[in-house]
């Protein structure tokens, strides 16, 4: 049989049931009028997604009621209102669009009864439970009584379903069952949960009513001992106010017997002053700092060692001497429980990590974390706190940080302690000074708080870029360890343990969406970032995750694979320029070694001769440092020039000119001075230096060589640009223990005490020999 279909939304229709409904989309219109011109009999089927506003043939469920239209009331605005009554259940065989509306091939399943003694039983059941539904439901309309009297078990049921206040689903489940004894159990299970709702909201709803009454009946209280209190000229605020103070004074166990009175004095002030007065307002804000501060809360700080020491490996690559610091305190700890906290100062440039290794050493430790960043720190009211004279004085920032904490033994991070200032308004770095001595500090006084407050048990952390900035008294109290750049090494190893899968993880991919290959992470960060740490490298890994999930997300690629072949591509072309080294020996031509604020680099200096009357010139932007090391080698070639091979008379007739390409660049150090006598040497005897060795050191006049800082990110340098053989002072043997193993095999390094050591390596035979 074929009829028009008209889907509904939200709304089914039963057997027997005689419905209302708005008609209003143009397709069921469509299927309504053809209804009207043969025998007004319709399909009515729900939709599976109300929200669908066009559905299809795939949108609606497979059974349905037919329905015979009884009245139809067109609507002014457009639409019908119609009532329709339910004939007969059917199971939808096929489905057909016609553009105008729907029509639908259908088989009528008609009920099958017989009366048995369990389906007159279920049929009582139902009935009852129903009963009962419809007394505890303030939603039941009153006509749904009827439903209790009914006799046949099929139209029972699904006047029951009608009438329910449950999900269209359910309801569709109950007129696809067929089975007239499964559609009663059915029914009866889900009156049975939802009386139990009923029940459940009756409790929640009788428990806010009496909640309700208990509020108002409060307020009126109140309010009529307000207006009691009015008319006998009295404030119930501050006395409530003052008990509620000393209620928090009672529960601060173990308090100081000084810190307890000054307290209950404060309090005993408050209650005599009117409530509305200003000194009143600065009283009241002092007693809450003084009674929120930890002044006997600690932290549990029992951690053992192995656990502290899993938890610093795991969040941080490298940094063994800050590693072995903190457990060797951690081990003593567990011996001496009155130790004094350590006050370490992490000196290295930025992006190294400090700030996060701080607060792994807070886990390690079991302590809070605090950070305070004193980069512009000028006003030494930061440290200490201002006076209560003052309008909208404070504590200073380390009572601020103890607050914030709420234990008195937490982990105090002071960032950038270089880059405080000094004006007119004081020295902060002064007031630090007792901060941060454990002698003192355990009766660290602030100027707002007025009581000594203990910090001996706070783990103080300081970091710096640089640690000549630091005043030296303040340097002093201080444990300095020295955190260098990372190592090309060191970087790839970070990049694929810790800042490639967060950044993958940050951005929403998987490990199986976006790959990046060993060698290609490698030239990132040669290619692509300069710079000490990794924070720069970090930026472009994050690039590389976005753009992968853009051609991700646009359908480009199922999964991103990022090669050296293909990374200009992501990054475009490469931002860091690396100086070439020499291939061929010339004259002149020296490969120095330095440390800049982003690592160990090699650099080209040059020298030339001409013809004059002895005159040093020096290009390049030198500072003062390096332009002294040239003039101390050119007097170490003038007091030996016979030695040298350089010839008479060269300080008279000829002119040396030397240049540090990049001259953009500030230089400065002395760490460039053998490097620069050899060049001059090379040029005034014409011998030829060879182009695969590199040199650091310092020289004096009488030719020795001595120590320079940096070995480790020097020799990377020069082993990262090809360099197979360096030259460096005998006194900084003990550095080459820094060096990874791989590079030490892997260079030839001459350890030199005098210059004629440094220019036997470096220098070739004369030309013109």
């Amino acid at each position: 049989m074929e009829l028009p279909l008209l889907p509904l939304r939200g709304v089914l229709v039963f057997p027997s049931m005689v419905v209302p409904l708005e008609i209003g989309r143009k397709k069921s219109l469509n299927a309504l009028e053809r209804a009207m011109l043969t025998d007004r009999s319709l399909v009515f089927v729900a939709q599976k997604d109300t929200r669908q506003d066009d559905p299809g043939a795939d949108d609606i469920y497979r059974v349905g009621v037919v329905a015979e239209v009884k009245q139809v009331l067109k609507m002014p605005q457009g639409g019908s209102k119609v009532v329709v009554e339910g004939r007969v259940r059917c199971r939808i065989l096929s489905v057909t669009d016609l553009g105008e509306g729907f029509s639908a091939d259908i088989e009528e399943v008609p009920d099958q009864v017989t009366m048995t003694d369990e389906l007159e039983a279920l049929m009582h059941t139902a009935a009852d439970l129903f009963e009962v539904y419809i007394k505890n439901s303030r939603k039941m309309l009153g006509e749904a009584t009827v439903a209790v009297n009914i006799e046949d078990p099929a139209r029972l049921s699904d006047t029951i379903v009608a009438n329910l206040d449950i999900r269209t689903q359910e309801k569709q489940e109950i007129l696809e069952a067929f089975d007239v004894t499964e559609r009663l159990n059915r029914v009866s299970d889900i009156l049975s949960r939802q009386i139990e709702l009923l029940e459940i909201e009756k409790r929640i709803s009788g428990r806010v009513r009496r909640q309700m009454e208990r509020t108002q009946r409060e307020y009126y209280l109140r309010e009529q001992l307000k207006a009691i209190q009015r008319e006998l000229g009295e404030t119930d605020e501050s006395e409530s106010e003052i008990q509620e103070l000393r209620r928090r004074l009672d529960e601060m166990a173990d308090l100081p017997q000084a810190i307890h009175d000054k307290i209950e004095r404060e309090i005993n002030r408050l209650h005599k002053m009117s409530p509305m007065s200003a000194e009143a307002v600065v009283v009241r804000t002092y007693l809450d700092w003084l009674l929120e501060l930890p002044w006997t809360v600690k932290s549990d700080t029992v951690i053992q060692l192995p656990e502290a020491e899993a938890i610093l490996e795991a969040e941080h690559f490298g940094l063994n001497p800050v590693k072995e610091r903190i457990l060797e305190y951690l081990a003593v700890q567990s011996l001496a429980r009155d130790l004094k906290s350590p006050i370490l100062c992490l000196v290295g440039p930025p992006g190294v990590g400090k700030t996060s290794l701080a607060r792994s050493i807070a886990r390690a430790t079991g302590r809070r974390f605090v950070r305070i960043s004193l980069g512009g720190v000028r006003d030494e009211a930061e440290i200490r706190g201002h006076r209560r004279t003052y309008v909208g004085a404070m504590p200073g920032r380390i009572i601020q940080g103890i607050r914030q904490a709420g234990t008195k033994n937490p982990l105090f991070l002071l960032d950038e302690i270089d880059k405080m200032a000094t004006d007119f308004r004081g020295d902060p770095s002064a007031a630090l000074l007792e901060v941060l001595d454990p002698e003192q500090n355990q009766h660290f006084s602030d100027h707002y708080v007025e009581l000594p407050f203990d910090l001996s048990e706070v783990m103080f952390i300081t970091t710096a870029n640089v640690a000549h900035l630091i005043p030296r008294p303040l340097l002093d109290r201080m444990e300095t360890i020295a955190i260098p750049g990372y190592t090309e090494e060191e970087k790839l190893h970070i990049a694929e343990r810790y800042l490639w899968p967060r950044q993958v993880q940050r951005h929403g991919l998987t490990e199986d969406e976006i790959h990046l290959g060993r060698r290609a992470m490698t030239r990132v960060i040669r290619e692509y970032t300069r710079e000490a740490g990794v924070r720069q490298l970090e930026r472009e890994l994050a690039a590389l995750c976005r753009k992968g999930a853009r051609e991700i997300v646009e359908g480009q690629k199922r999964r991103v694979r990022i090669t050296t072949q293909n990374l200009s591509h992501y990054l475009g072309k490469s931002k860091v320029r690396h100086p070439a080294v020499e291939t061929a020996a010339e004259i002149g031509v020296v490969t120095g070694l330095a440390v800049t604020d982003v690592g160990g680099d090699i650099m080209a200096i040059e020298a030339t001769t001409m013809p004059g009357q002895g005159r040093l010139t020096l290009t390049g932007q030198l500072g003062d440092v390096m332009q002294e090391s040239a003039r101390a080698g050119y007097s170490y070639i003038r007091s030996h020039r016979e030695h040298l091979g350089v010839a008479e008379g060269f300080n008279d007739n000829t002119d040396l000119h030397i240049h540090v390409p990049e001259g953009a660049i500030p230089k400065d150090g002395p760490s460039a001075g053998i490097a620069m006598a050899t060049a001059m040497i090379s040029a005034l005897s014409g011998r030829p230096v060879r182009p695969d060795v590199a040199m650091t050191g310092e020289i004096t006049l009488r030719g020795r060589v001595l120590p320079v800082g940096g070995i480790k990110e020097k020799v990377l340098a020069a082993h990262r640009a090809g360099i197979k053989e360096i030259i460096i002072p005998e006194k900084n043997r003990p550095d080459l223990d820094e060096l990874p193993a791989n590079i030490r095999r892997q260079l030839r390094i001459h350890l030199v005490n005098q210059m004629d050591e440094v220019l036997e390596v470096a220098l070739e035979e004369s030309q013109t020999a």
